[in-house]
């Protein structure tokens, strides 16, 4: 009975392995370096919104953008600064927390305020 060779993941069916060019090896050691060591990107961004939910003691909206900066990580949050009735008059704050690579805190800073549904969501004051 003939013996079943097992074909991995990158390896298609026929057995023939795929040519590797000097651009994926670019892409690869590109991603290696870009992104910090010890956390991902959902690790961060958690890391970051539990830091600015605990330093505002506000109600938090949830992360807006989470981006790999140096040997850490930029967290942008979004925070409900005050609550209107109805709550499209509410008020909201757009934080940034730098994070290192061990999800700690390195500082945080309130980029902008505006009013709920106000268009204009860029992360520019």
């Amino acid at each position: 009975m003939p013996t079943k060779r097992r074909v991995r993941e990158d390896e298609p069916a026929s057995g023939v392995r795929p040519v590797r060019t000097p651009a994926d090896d670019a892409r690869r050691e590109k991603t290696a370096i870009s992104r910090p060591p010890g956390l991902s990107a959902a690790t961060a961004g958690q890391a970051g919104l539990r830091h600015i939910a605990a330093l505002t003691a506000r109600e938090v909206e949830g992360v807006t953008r989470v981006k790999p900066e140096g040997d850490g990580w930029l967290v942008g949050v979004e925070v409900v600064e005050d609550r209107r009735i109805p709550s499209s008059g509410d008020i909201l704050a757009l934080y940034e927390a730098e994070l290192d690579a061990a999800g700690d805190l390195l500082s945080y800073q309130r980029l902008r305020r505006y009013r709920r549904g106000s268009g204009g969501m860029g992360e520019g004051p």
